[in-house]
């Protein structure tokens, strides 16, 4: 489990010259470390100058620490799938019968594979959203970390926009191709609100 590893051992087993980890397991990390950094701002805003505000902060940094978890699943998730689909295309294609086998395996593989970034589009949005609404009541000293938060998140969006395109690209069938579709257009509003984020957080310090 990548959520195991030590930082050295993941980042040289995504340098090496294999097919797994990639950017999808990336993407996941971004949303881990974004969560991560969502649950200490969250919980530098507790105590009694933030009372008002203090069971809604503890609330966000619960979530996140869900999120961290669900997160690097996702990148285990994204790392399997991957493998399923090279083992996919790996298949023979000497015979007729062999190339539809191996046509429907990529297929059905490709659709599997589509899980994962749509996962973590999903996780991603919701740290998006939660820094969207920490932001309005943060300790001043950790609201750049705020920002950072959401940047995270929108970096592992725009990860996961890339791997569905690719998906939807390599799927024959509409409906399969729709309902990715409609992820990624999920994905496109939650890039756009973490670009709001950081802008509210730049007018807060620049205050």
């Amino acid at each position: 489990m990548i959520g195991s590893e030590t930082i050295s051992d993941y980042l040289k087993r995504l340098a090496a010259r294999e097919p797994t980890p990639g950017g999808g397991a990336a993407g996941a990390l971004h949303a881990a470390q974004g969560a991560a950094l969502l649950a200490m701002a969250s919980r530098y805003t507790t105590g009694e100058k933030y009372a008002e505000h203090e069971h809604r902060a503890r609330q966000i940094a619960s979530r996140a620490e869900e999120i961290i978890s669900a997160s690097l699943q996702t990148a285990d998730d994204d790392e399997s799938a991957f493998g399923a689909v090279i083992a996919a295309y790996g298949r023979p294609a000497g015979t007729e019968a062999e190339r539809t086998a191996r046509s429907e395996a990529i297929q059905e593989a490709v659709l599997e594979a589509g899980a994962p970034p749509q996962a973590l589009i999903l996780l991603a949005t919701e740290i998006v959203e939660l820094s969207n609404d920490l932001v309005n009541f943060s300790n001043p000293n950790v609201i750049s970390d705020v920002a950072a938060a959401a940047e995270a998140a929108r970096a592992a969006i725009a990860t996961a926009l890339v791997t569905l395109h690719i998906n939807i690209s390599s799927l024959k069938e509409a409906e399969a191709q729709e309902g990715l579709r409609a992820a990624a257009d999920r994905a496109e509003d939650a890039l756009e609100l973490a670009q709001a984020v950081t802008r509210r957080v730049r007018e807060k310090v620049a205050a």
